[in-house]
């Protein structure tokens, strides 16, 4: 009878320990999961200002005066007169 307590006891302090060890690599599992999640979340913070800036920048390089200024300057383009337009028909 004893030696069925004895087992028993054993089981049971098995369980506990097993139990303990379990709760203890969870709550580090769960501290390294939101140590990522919050690198996660400030590279996607960074990444929301990255694209901002670059559609600023869009919009700053897209916008039709800059385009006429660099066709101007840059590829010496200009606006033909009005003689050397020609209406083509179909």
């Amino acid at each position: 009878m004893k030696a069925i307590g004895v087992f028993g006891l054993l089981i049971l302090l098995t369980a506990v320990m097993v139990s303990a060890i379990a709760v203890v690599w969870t709550r580090h599992e769960s501290r390294v999961l939101f140590v990522q999640f919050t690198q996660l979340q400030s590279q996607r913070d960074a990444l929301n200002i990255e694209y901002g800036q670059l559609e600023l920048e869009q919009a700053t390089w897209a916008e039709p005066r800059r385009i006429d200024d660099e066709a101007r300057t840059k590829l010496g383009m200009f606006m033909p007169r009005p003689q050397d337009i020609r209406l083509v028909q179909r």
